[in-house]
């Protein structure tokens, strides 16, 4: 048995040079679907997004497009395509990913494992922090707040030593636990991988989406699960599935900065994405579009399902620009603060 924690062990399943799950060749693709993969139509809503920001910018002379935990580039190819030439030829994109830099990308996307400074746009982080490792922690029988190991190779739990001054103070201030049994997953990481993200921007938008709560409404059990070929399986950290754990949304907002906050549901609505079948009449006038129009929106509906991909939460914040006046407007946001 090799026992860690479990911010560790998750780092060595996930991110491991000589075989770590985002290593693989298949991506992510071949094994979970995220947004990206669901539909063309959540691309096409984040290019809609980069223009909503690209106009609140006064239209710079060097636009960047940053999407952070690429995959194999997917939401970037769709994200240029849906862009007018006038914008494409303003604008920088940047993959941010470990692995290797997918053969069909145009040669205008630079492909980093670093994340990029000093830029004026978009930065877009889809279903990334729920992926960045965190440690776990349980009140014991004498109320002593603990670590939880496991076991890398058969995902077995155990208590092991009293939690860092660090993560009891961000216990405190974003999951108080108290009773025995009571468990947190510390999201000090996440907000430090978030604020290092957004530091890169000297002027534009920052959004992470990704499955979260907030204060208030924080899960009763623990949310670590795996994903392995398109099925949710035991989070065992021994690198053949994806680990992954659900964010502390209010706590990853960077401090200092306009922060809001909605569902998915509500941010692809306000991007023009919408479940609603199209009026039965335009199948007699025009079959094609019909049927065209009916495949969008089954694929709009799942996008903004409330009880799928539509819960999950959307973080945005502005770095020295104003919010796009149409989000704020059109969407309910709420307002975060840190």
């Amino acid at each position: 048995m090799t026992w860690m924690r479990w911010a560790p062990a998750m780092e060595q399943a996930l991110y491991d040079p000589d075989g770590g799950f985002y290593r693989r060749p298949e991506g992510p693709a071949g094994h979970f679907r995220t947004s990206v993969h669901a539909s063309p139509l959540f691309a096409r809503a984040v290019a809609r997004l980069l223009l909503e920001v690209d106009a609140a910018l006064g239209r710079p002379e060097e636009l960047a497009f940053v999407d952070v935990g690429a995959g194999r580039g997917e939401l970037l190819l769709g994200v240029l395509d849906a862009l007018p030439a006038e914008v494409r030829d303003r604008l920088r994109p940047y993959g941010v990913e470990i692995a290797d830099r997918p053969a069909h990308l145009p040669s205008t996307a630079l492909w980093t494992d670093e994340l990029p400074r000093g830029l004026t746009g978009l930065l877009f982080a889809n279903e990334w922090l729920d992926n960045v490792p965190l440690d776990a922690g349980e009140v014991d029988g004498n109320g002593v707040l603990r670590y939880v190991e496991v076991d890398t190779a058969t995902g077995e739990e155990r208590l092991g030593g009293p939690v860092s001054d660090a993560d009891a103070a961000w216990a405190a201030r974003w999951w108080p636990v108290r009773r025995p049994g009571d468990f947190v997953e510390f999201g000090g990481p996440r907000d430090a991988a978030w604020a290092r993200a957004v530091a890169g921007l000297d002027r534009g938008l920052a959004v992470a989406v990704d499955y979260g709560h907030l204060a208030g409404s924080r899960p009763p059990l623990a949310t670590r699960t795996g994903f392995r070929e398109g099925r949710e399986v035991a989070p065992v950290p021994d690198g053949s599935c994806d680990v992954t754990a659900h964010v502390a949304l209010d706590s990853a907002a960077a401090p200092g900065l306009h922060s809001l906050w909605t569902t998915q549901r509500e941010a692809l609505r306000a991007l023009g994405v919408s479940g609603a079948r199209p009026a039965l009449a335009l199948a007699s006038t025009d079959p094609v579009a019909y049927l065209r129009a009916l495949s969008g929106a089954g694929e709009g509906a799942e996008l903004t399902d409330s009880a799928g991909l539509g819960s999950f939460g959307w973080v945005l914040q502005a770095v020295r620009m104003p919010v796009p006046t149409s989000l704020e407007t059109l969407v309910g946001w709420q307002t975060l603060t840190s």
